[in-house]
C-alpha cells in the first residue's frame, strides 16, 4: 500500500510539474497545435480513404488466394521468425506474396475463417465515404450486419468442424475464433448450439427486415364515433320557484361537433341578478370527465404524394425528379415520442359550472343579461359563447375582460365581440389542467396523411380539438412573433417537421437563417437532402449577416430566372410549370429544369434588421411581393414585433400572421392588427390571422430529441453530392478592383485555368471548378488572378465574365509578360 501511495504521489507530482512546464513554455502549445492541425489536414483524410479502398482490394485477393495456397503457406508463416523475410518471400505461393500470406493466415486460420471476407465491403464503403463524400450504403448499418454475419458464419463452420473432427480438412472455414466459440457454447448447450444459432439468425432477420408480425391479415381498429353534443338547460324565472328542481333531459344532435357543452337560458323579463336562480341540468356527465384518446386511431400509412400531371406523349416516359434518390424513405411516425393518454388532463363538471356561474355573476353585476351560454372545450382554453339580451351594447361586454379574469382568477381572458359568422360573443377562459398536443398525435391525423396540399403545415389544434392544417403555398408567406419562451422556436420546428414528413428532397429546398447559431443547428445533418445555399458558402445554415444578404439577393436572382422559364413555357405558376416539364413538353437544352419549392426560414428577423436594415428589407420585400408564383415562400420570426423590425413594406406583403404571447397590446396590434396576443397564456398558445379570420390554436409540441432523431433518419440516407446550389451573387457595392491579388504567387492551376477559359470563351468560376475538380473558394481566387492578369473582365452581375483574350497565342504572349 505504501508503494502505491508513493507511486500516486510521484505521478501527481510529475503531472503537476509537466503541466507547469507546458504552461510556462508556449513553444509546446505550438507543437501540440501543429500536431492537431496535421490530423485535421484533408489531404491526410484523403490518403486514409484511399488506403482503405486499396487495402480492401488487396486483402480480398489475398483471402481468395488462401483458399488454394493456404496449406502450402502455413508452414512458411509459422516459421517466419526463424527464417529471413527474403527466403520466406521466395517460398510463399500466395498471389499477393509474403504480406498476403501473413494477412490471410491470421484473418482466416486464426480469425473468422472464410467469414473474414465480410469485412472487405465494410472497409471499401468507409474508404469511398472518405474519398468521394458519398455513402454507398449506411456505414453504421453495414458495420452491424458485418459483425453479426462474420461471427455467426464463423461459429456455424467452427461447430461443424468440431462435430466432424475434420480440423485439417475444413478447419479454415470457421477459423480459430469460430472454432473456440463453438466449443465454449457446446460446453453449455451441447447439440442445442444449432438451436441457438438458428434463433440468433431469426432475430437478425427480424431486425434487418423490420418484421413486426407473422400474421397474414391485419385487423384495423375502427375509429371511435364522435361524441354527441350535450345541452344543458338552465331556466331562470323569478315568479316560479319550481324551476329549482329540473329533471334531466337528453337532447341528441348528430350534426353538432364534439367537445361542445351548451347551456340554454330562457328569456327573462328582468336582468339576471344572481347565478343561484339558474339551475344547471347536466346530461351525460361521463362526456365531461372522460375524453377519447387521440392515440386510439390506427397508425397511418406512409404519405401518398399527389401525382397530377398532364398526359404524357406516347413514345416518352415522364421525367421522374425522384429518380436520383429513388431509395429515399420518408420519416416514420415512430421517430416522434408517444406521450400516451394524458390522464391528468380533465375538464370537470365542477370547473365548467364554476366558470359559468362566475361569468353570469360578473355580467349581472354590470346589468347585462344573457339568453344562452355554450361551452366548447379545447386543449388549453374553453370557449364560452353567450347571447346577450336585446338592447345590450357589445362594447359594454368587450370591455369586461379584466373583470371576468379577476372573478375567474385566470391568467388572461380574451373576449371576441362579436364572433365572426356567429350571432354570439366569445369568452375564452384558460383550463386549470392544460393538455399538451404532441407532434405525433397531430401528424397521425388523417387530414394530414391524406391531404393533397403542396406544402402542408400542421400548426396544432383548435379550440374544438380539431387538428389545424394549412398550405404554405397558399398563405403564401408567414410572419411569426412571440416573446422569449412562449413557443416560437417549437412552432418553427413543427413547421419544418411537417414539411420533412411530407415532401421528397427533390420537391423541397429550405434556406435557413439562424443569427443565434443554436436554434436550427440540428438540421445541418440534412444539408445534402433538403437545404440550399450559395456555392461559396461553407455552412448551409446561415449565421453571418453578410452571407444572409447575399443569399437573399441570390434568391431574387433565382426568382427572376424562374419567371423567365415560366414565361418561355407559357405558364402562370410553378404548379403548372412542373407538370409540363415532367411530361417532357419542355426542352432541358433551352434551360428548363424541374423546379423545387424553396422555403426561406429566418429565425430572428430583429437582429438582421438592426445590423443590416435596408439591405435586408429590400430583398425580403421583393421576394414577398413576387416570389409566390415561382414557389419561393418566406417564414419570418421575431421576438419583438416593433415597427422598426416589421416595417410597413414587409407587413403589407404578409397576409398570414402568427403570434404567440407578446408583452404588450401594442405588439399585438403590430403583428395582428388587433389585440389579444398579450392575453394568451404561453406554452404554445397562439393566434393565427389568416384571410381576415383570427383563429386560436394550441401549437403541437415537438421536442429537441425528436428533431434530432428526424434529422438523423434523413441524414443517414443517401443524399445529393452537395446542397442545392443557389445562383452566384456579386455585390455591386463591393470594390471591383483586385489590387490585393499578388500575381507573383499564382496558383499552380493558373495557366491551366487560363487556357480553359480562353478555349471556352467563358469566364465562369463554376467552369473552372467543374473542369479542374477544384473547390469553389480556390476557383474564385484563380478567377481574381485571371482578372488581375487581364485574361477576363470584372464581374458582370449574374452573368459570366467577359474573356479579354481571344486565342491561345495571345494568351501565351500575355502570360510571358507577367
Amino acid at each position: 500500500m505504501a508503494k502505491n501511495v508513493f507511486r500516486k504521489h510521484t505521478e501527481n507530482t510529475s503531472t503537476q510539474t509537466s503541466a507547469e512546464d507546458v504552461q510556462d513554455d508556449p513553444s509546446d502549445k505550438k507543437v501540440k497545435k501543429n500536431i492537431f492541425d496535421f490530423f485535421k489536414d484533408p489531404r491526410l483524410h484523403l490518403i486514409f480513404g484511399l488506403f482503405f479502398i486499396f487495402s480492401s482490394v488487396f486483402i480480398t485477393f489475398s483471402l481468395i488466394s488462401y483458399l488454394f495456397t493456404g496449406n502450402a503457406d502455413q508452414s512458411v508463416v509459422e516459421a517466419l521468425f526463424t527464417t529471413s523475410a527474403t527466403e520466406s518471400g521466395r517460398e510463399t505461393e500466395n498471389w499477393l506474396g509474403l504480406v498476403g500470406a501473413i494477412v490471410s493466415h491470421y484473418l482466416i486460420f486464426k480469425g473468422f475463417g472464410i467469414a473474414s471476407l465480410f469485412f472487405m465491403p465494410l472497409l471499401f464503403v468507409y474508404g469511398v465515404k472518405i474519398v468521394f463524400q458519398k455513402e454507398i450504403y449506411p456505414a453504421r448499418k453495414l458495420l452491424n450486419h458485418t459483425l453479426f454475419l462474420a461471427t455467426w458464419v464463423s461459429m456455424v463452420f467452427g461447430y461443424l468442424t468440431f462435430l466432424t473432427a475434420q480440423e485439417q480438412a475444413i478447419g479454415f472455414l470457421g477459423g480459430g475464433i469460430g472454432y473456440e466459440l463453438s466449443i465454449l457454447v457446446d460446453n453449455y448447450l451441447g447439440i442445442g448450439t444449432f438451436l441457438m444459432l438458428g434463433f440468433a439468425f431469426i432475430v437478425y432477420l427480424i431486425f434487418s427486415l423490420d418484421i413486426t408480425t407473422l400474421a397474414t391479415k391485419k385487423t384495423k381498429i375502427k375509429p371511435e364515433e364522435e361524441d354527441k353534443k350535450t345541452l344543458f338547460d338552465i331556466h331562470g324565472d323569478d315568479t316560479d320557484d319550481s324551476t329549482d328542481e329540473q329533471s334531466e333531459q337528453l337532447i341528441v344532435d348528430n350534426n353538432i361537433p364534439k367537445n361542445v357543452e351548451e347551456w340554454s337560458i330562457l328569456p327573462k323579463p328582468a336582468n339576471i341578478t344572481s347565478p343561484d336562480n339558474l339551475e344547471l341540468t347536466i346530461e351525460n356527465e361521463n362526456r365531461i370527465n372522460e375524453r377519447p384518446s387521440p392515440f386510439s386511431e390506427p397508425e397511418p400509412s406512409k404519405p401518398e404524394l399527389e401525382k397530377s400531371f398532364e398526359s404524357v406523349t406516347a413514345d416518352l416516359e415522364p421525367y421522374d425528379p425522384k429518380l436520383d434518390l429513388s431509395g429515399y424513405k420518408y420519416p416514420e411516425i415512430s421517430l416522434l415520442k408517444d406521450y400516451g393518454e394524458q390522464k391528468n388532463y380533465v375538464v370537470t363538471k365542477d370547473e365548467l359550472e364554476e366558470n359559468k356561474n362566475n361569468i353570469v355573476k360578473t355580467l349581472s353585476d354590470f346589468s347585462i343579461g344573457i339568453t344562452s351560454i355554450k361551452a366548447t372545450i379545447g386543449p388549453t382554453v374553453t370557449l364560452y359563447e353567450i347571447v346577450p339580451d336585446a338592447g345590450i351594447k357589445i362594447s359594454k361586454i368587450a370591455n369586461l375582460s379584466d373583470d371576468i379574469a379577476l372573478r375567474l382568477s385566470a391568467l388572461g381572458v380574451r373576449i371576441i365581440a362579436p364572433m365572426p359568422g356567429k350571432g354570439t360573443i366569445g369568452i375564452e377562459v384558460p383550463n386549470k389542467n392544460k393538455q399538451m398536443v404532441s407532434a405525433r398525435e397531430a401528424l397521425m391525423d388523417e387530414r394530414f396523411t391524406n391531404n393533397k396540399m403542396e406544402l402542408p403545415i400542421v400548426f396544432g389544434k383548435t379550440i374544438s380539438n380539431d387538428v389545424f392544417i394549412e398550405d404554405l403555398a397558399k398563405m403564401p408567406h408567414l410572419l411569426m412573433a412571440g416573446a422569449t419562451g412562449m413557443g416560437k422556436s417549437v412552432g418553427i420546428n413543427m413547421l419544418l417537421t411537417s414539411l420533412l414528413f411530407k415532401k421528397h428532397p427533390s420537391e423541397l429546398k429550405i434556406v435557413m437563417v439562424d443569427p443565434k447559431k443554436v436554434e436550427l443547428s440540428l438540421y445541418n445533418k440534412i444539408e445534402r437532402h433538403f437545404l440550399a445555399k450559395l456555392p461559396d458558402s461553407e455552412e448551409a445554415i446561415l449565421t453571418d449577416t453578410k452571407k444572409v444578404i447575399h443569399t437573399l439577393n441570390s434568391l431574387c436572382i433565382e426568382m427572376d430566372t424562374r419567371y423567365s422559364l415560366l414565361k418561355d413555357a407559357g405558364c402562370r405558376n410553378l404548379k403548372e410549370y412542373n407538370p409540363k416539364f415532367v411530361s417532357r413538353r419542355l426542352n432541358p437544352e433551352e434551360g428548363h429544369r424541374f423546379l423545387p419549392y424553396i422555403v426561406v426560414v429566418i429565425d430572428e428577423l430583429a437582429d438582421l434588421m438592426i445590423t443590416a436594415g435596408k439591405e435586408i428589407e429590400t430583398p425580403i420585400a421583393r421576394l414577398a411581393q413576387l416570389a409566390r408564383a415561382v414557389g419561393i415562400h418566406l417564414v419570418l420570426a421575431t421576438q419583438r414585433p416593433s415597427v422598426a423590425v416589421i416595417t410597413g413594406l414587409i407587413k403589407a406583403n404578409f397576409p398570414a400572421r402568427l403570434s404567440f404571447r407578446v408583452t404588450s397590446k401594442i405588439d399585438s396590434k403590430i403583428i395582428l392588427d388587433e389585440g389579444g396576443a398579450d392575453q394568451l397564456i404561453g406554452k404554445g398558445d397562439m393566434l393565427l390571422k389568416l384571410n381576415a379570420d383570427t383563429i386560436r390554436l394550441q401549437c403541437a409540441f415537438v421536442d429537441t430529441p425528436e428533431v434530432e432523431a428526424l434529422a438523423d433518419f434523413i441524414g443517414h440516407q443517401r443524399g445529393y453530392s452537395t446542397a442545392y446550389q443557389l445562383p452566384e451573387f456579386f455585390d455591386e457595392n463591393a470594390d471591383p478592383t483586385v489590387k490585393d491579388v499578388d500575381l507573383a504567387n499564382r496558383d499552380p492551376k493558373f495557366e491551366e485555368a487560363a487556357k480553359l477559359v480562353v478555349a471556352f470563351q467563358q469566364g465562369s468560376t463554376s467552369l473552372i471548378q467543374r473542369k479542374l475538380s477544384l473547390g469553389f473558394a480556390r476557383s474564385g481566387r484563380i478567377m481574381d488572378q485571371l482578372e488581375a492578369a487581364g485574361v477576363v473582365g470584372p464581374p458582370n452581375g449574374s452573368k459570366v465574365r467577359e474573356v479579354m483574350v481571344r486565342d491561345e497565342n495571345s494568351l501565351n504572349d500575355l502570360l510571358a509578360g507577367i
